[in-house]
């Protein structure tokens, strides 16, 4: 790495939002590299901080909005309610904004090339700091964006970049450090971040947590939270785990609700003459369980599946008022079955 010019931001843009191990994992990163012979050159990132701003407030949002606006406007209630409030945005944009956002792009563009000029990578935090999941879903769009400081501008400007481990934080999360270069560098970048890993390994590894697992609630869904179905989302966003794809016990019927966005079925025990459905088994923290619970809506509830092999699990079930204009549906044996009718 001996003359290597790794550009690094000025002082005042080096923003780690009150992480000091963040800060000071990145100051040794730096010092690591000038001491195998690399030169730091300070730049100004001004233009690749205004470029990552156009990711989420500019017309870039009405790109994605482009691509699911026909479920937007069928079935809101099927996208994500964090990624539905950023796409949203995107249906008030106008030709006007879009013409403004690729021309102050631009603009971007050519002040970020001089960068190129003075140094041959970026070298910048992956991340500033890092967050709790909870921390995360509470303020999702503010966090994410924070996250995303020194990476949202990667993709607008067509750069080539690639992260490394740089160190871990006292509590085992670890730091990284992202090389980032110009329009198809990519090689060069793989060639210097093997270089980097070869010189400064990370053998500092913390030890893994072997805590025992906390058992969780286990949770039988038949529907729209399947794998691949519009609402499966609810279950991913609280990282419920899946534990078993199988069937209920020969004692249910189910039916189509009507009228009902995303479609959604019912699940009803009926004891004998009922059959066996093809369910999703998750587990669940309790915490997470206690979310999820509530956000059903009625018709349909939460309560006790029995499974084909006798054992019990909570699940959906439904209302008797479910039923009304409902499609009888038992004979398919599952949800995925009906849907591929349709």
């Amino acid at each position: 790495m001996d003359g290597l010019r790794f550009a690094i931001p000025l002082p005042n843009q080096q923003i780690f939002f009150g992480d000091g191990e963040s800060e000071a994992l990145y100051a040794a990163a730096v010092a690591r590299l000038e001491a195998a012979g690399g030169v730091a050159v300070k730049v100004d990132i001004a233009p690749l901080l205004d470029a990552a701003k156009l990711l989420y407030s500019g017309p870039w949002v009405a790109e994605r909005t482009a691509a699911v606006e026909p479920l937007l406007r069928a079935a809101p209630s099927a996208i994500e309610p964090t990624v539905r409030t950023i796409v949203q945005g995107g249906l008030a944009t106008t030709g006007v904004e879009t013409f403004r956002g690729l021309y102050a792009l631009e603009g971007h563009r050519r002040a970020a090339e001089a960068i190129w000029d003075v140094a041959d990578v970026l070298f910048l935090p992956t991340t500033p700091t890092i967050y709790r999941l909870k921390e995360l879903k509470a303020e999702p769009l503010a966090l994410n964006a924070n996250l995303g400081l020194y990476t949202n501008f990667v993709n607008l400007l067509d750069l080539s970049a690639l992260a490394v481990p740089a160190g871990f934080r006292a509590n085992g999360t670890g730091f990284g450090v992202t090389l980032v270069g110009p329009v198809f560098a990519d090689r060069a970048l793989l060639d210097l971040a093997a270089h980097y890993l070869e010189s400064f390994p990370m053998t500092d590894t913390p030890p893994l947590d072997l805590t025992p697992h906390k058992p969780g609630i286990k949770l039988a869904v038949v529907g729209a939270h399947l794998d691949g179905m519009p609402l499966h989302w609810q279950l991913t966003s609280r990282e419920a785990r899946l534990v078993t794809a199988t069937k209920t016990a020969p004692a249910y019927k189910l039916y189509a609700i009507a009228n009902s966005t995303p479609p959604k079925p019912a699940l009803v025990h009926v004891g004998d003459g009922g059959a066996s459905i093809l369910v999703e088994v998750y587990e669940l923290d309790v915490e997470a369980f206690g979310s999820f619970t509530a956000d059903v809506p009625a018709p349909l509830a939460i309560g006790t599946v029995t499974l084909e092999d006798g054992t019990s699990v909570k699940g959906f079930v439904a209302e008797p008022r479910a039923l009304d204009g409902a499609t009888d549906i038992t004979h398919l044996g599952g949800w995925r079955a009906y849907i591929a009718s349709l």
